[in-house]
């Protein structure tokens, strides 16, 4: 049976390819939920909202919602359309470019 040596340079070259993998992992986990509909508390969470926050938004129609029996779920593609409808350009601190 032949011995294979594994040098350091070998575990460094292991170590970053699994660190990249992992982080990889990470960042697709993050921006993805692992359902499409998600329920008022896992919505809070994700953006850091308040209860009454998220009713607001609610009721203002800022974010779509659907009410089934007692449980109100919020579509993942409307959450990220109203963050991306909220961004702000942080260089024209409000201004309109056009003025």
């Amino acid at each position: 049976m032949a011995a294979n040596i594994i040098t350091l340079e070998d575990l460094q070259n292991f170590k970053q390819e699994l660190v990249s993998e992992i982080q990889k992992l990470l960042s697709q986990r993050q921006t993805t939920p692992a359902r499409k509909w998600l329920k008022s508390y896992e919505v809070r969470r994700l953006l850091l909202l308040s209860p009454g926050t998220l009713q607001h938004l609610r009721v203002s129609g800022t974010l779509p919602f659907t009410k089934i029996g007692g449980v109100i779920f919020y579509d993942y593609d409307d959450i990220q359309k109203m963050i991306e409808e909220h961004k702000r350009n942080p260089h024209c601190n409000g201004k309109n470019l056009n003025s």
